[in-house]
């Protein structure tokens, strides 16, 4: 997520903001040093060292890492402790202790900005000598194994003997390291495997940015390969290991559409085909990917039908065969012309994939009312049994319409899709509001809000709440909360109501805490009342939540661990 430094201990849970203010306080954060330009790197202490790495832009965190395991959330206690110390004049905050570690502040005038990190590895390299450079590339490579694999395997182009398996090597060597004895990978290691694996895979995009292509392509297969085998022993349900292999397959099919030398195109294309049939990512979406990759590059109709054979002899899945088919077409596209392409797609217009591509056709070509039928087509064809994909349908019906400015049939489609259609492709309520005649808007609204109240689903409030939000109808949305009150519905609508209505959140928190821990137990719980308490404090509500801290302690005395939690919110 995206963080506003001005804002940052909105978006961060209560506990983890405490621990990073404390961390900071005590003067365990060493000062950012820019690395290149909005790219900072902090030093945090704690039961180990861990280096923390935030990208700021227009005063927002765009992306934030730390070398520490914690996976409980999106944001640890170490980010939260460099966010106070970048904001600490902001916030009037102080260390008390100065870090060891700490370089010393230089005392260069105010006006003279300080070199980023890259500046001075930069000025080091002008100055220092080539046999100097080369002894500490030596003495680096043989006891740092992070360092010694991304160096070869930048460089290995530059070795007649690269081949995929030195890569293999590199990542197995990474996964066995994290594994340890019992052989399996815990969630808490995945983030460092993806770490360390994210840089070979760096190392090739830049390997396509410079055209070396065979380098790249032997270092995404390896990932590719070695990393799905440690599927099977992995705990990745952060993804991080999955993630590393789409990004790897991704790069693999950009260099496909790079114009490459035959020796490469062949190896390439040789490689998909050899990996389909051993079967390597069977049971997984790059099994079939990899034909998709091989005829983007097919040469002549010979290799064409090397694909096409191994298409129609394996048995594939409902969503396998829409994909082989879309495969199909783009060979038939490719060697056949598009008049046979066309006749490919109006025989398999079941595909969603090709009556996809045949509306969009259709409407680059102007051939609109060709458009509107296929849609409409296929509203019939799935509203039955995929409802989701009708919607699509709809949804092409709706941009028809726009490329027409037939402001009838837009405000027909875009209030339908509003109200029916939870994922939204487009900002259905503002291209209402667009092409609703103000005098008419209001009225209009009330009418969508009567509709959708009919309906009496469970995701109506949300979509209630959020015209609220946009026509700011802020006693509406007030109203609204107080019938679902949930804790975690009136924290996220807290931020549009706190200016007005702080005093009705506190009633309506103070209610629906109550019952919390009246129908709640476990530590677990305990914290996260004693979160919104905190919250009911910022909003103004410190007696009400003294008061319940009060009535806490002499209805739950037994309750230890509430006992425990309790002592920390009116600190």
């Amino acid at each position: 997520m995206q963080i506003p430094l001005n804002q940052f201990e909105q978006y961060i849970d209560e506990t983890i903001l405490k621990r990073g203010l404390s961390y900071f306080k005590n003067g365990y954060v060493s000062i950012p040093e820019e690395i290149t330009l909005g790219v900072y790197e902090a030093i945090v202490s704690g039961s180990e060292d861990y280096t923390v790495e935030l990208k700021i832009k227009n005063n927002t965190v765009e992306e934030y890492l730390c070398t520490c395991p914690y996976d409980l959330g999106p944001v640890c206690k170490h980010v939260v402790a460099v966010l106070f110390y970048i904001q600490k004049d902001v916030l009037e905050l102080n260390q008390k202790v100065i870090p060891l570690h700490r370089s010393k502040e230089k005392t260069s005038t105010k006006n003279a900005k300080k070199k980023t990190i890259s500046e001075q590895i930069n000025e080091v390299l002008e100055k220092i000598t080539h046999d100097e450079l080369k002894q500490f590339i030596l003495n680096k490579t043989e006891h740092n194994i992070p360092f010694r694999n991304i160096f070869l395997s930048s460089f290995a182009h530059q070795n007649s003997n690269e081949s995929r398996d030195i890569y293999a090597k590199q990542v197995k060597s990474i996964l066995s390291t994290a594994a340890g004895r019992e052989g399996f990978i815990y969630r808490n290691q995945t983030g460092s495997v993806g770490k360390q694996v994210n840089e070979l895979v760096h190392t090739a995009q830049k390997h396509v940015e410079n055209k070396n292509f065979k380098s790249a392509i032997f270092i995404c297969t390896a990932v590719m390969e070695e990393m799905t085998a440690a599927l099977q022993f992995a705990d990745d349900s952060n993804g991080d290991i999955g993630g590393y292999i789409d990004f790897a397959f991704e790069l693999l099919f950009d260099i496909a559409k790079e114009k490459l030398p035959e020796e490469i195109r062949t190896l390439l294309f040789e490689y998909c085909l050899s990996a389909f049939e051993k079967r390597i990512y069977f049971d997984w979406d790059w099994h079939l990917g990899v034909l998709n990759i091989a005829s983007e590059i097919l040469n002549n109709e010979k290799e064409a039908q090397q694909i096409l054979v191994f298409i129609d002899k394996v048995h594939l899945s409902e969503y396998e065969k829409e994909e082989s088919q879309r495969i199909k077409f783009n060979i038939i596209k490719k060697t056949k012309g598009e008049i046979e392409a066309d006749k490919f797609i109006e025989q398999n217009l079941s595909n969603p994939i090709l009556r996809r591509e045949s509306i969009l056709k259709s409407i680059q070509q102007k051939k609109y009312e060709k458009a509107i039928s296929l849609a409409k087509d296929g509203i019939k064809h799935d509203e039955k049994d995929r409802p989701g994909l009708a919607k699509e349908w709809y949804d092409w019906l709706l941009k028809v319409a726009q490329v027409q400015n037939d402001k009838e049939k837009i405000i027909e489609y875009a209030r339908f899709l509003f109200i029916d259609n939870f994922r939204h492709e487009q900002d259905y309520y503002q291209l209402l509001k667009n092409n609703v005649e103000q005098k008419y808007w209001m009225n209009f609204v009330e009418e969508i809000i009567k509709d959708v109240t009919l309906k009496k689903r469970w995701l109506d409030f949300d979509l209630i709440a959020n015209i609220y939000i946009k026509e700011q109808w802020w006693s509406k949305l007030l109203e609204l909360i107080k019938m679902n009150s949930s804790l975690s519905y009136i924290e996220y609508h807290e931020k549009f109501l706190s200016k007005d209505y702080a005093d009705e959140l506190v009633f309506i928190y103070e209610k629906e805490i109550i019952n919390y821990i009246k129908n709640n137990a476990g530590r677990n719980h305990y914290k996260t009342a004693c979160k919104y308490l905190r919250r009911m404090i910022k909003l103004g509500g410190r007696e009400t939540v003294e008061k319940m801290v009060f009535d806490f302690r002499m209805l739950y005395p037994h309750r230890s661990a509430l006992m425990e939690e309790l002592n920390w919110v009116c600190g």
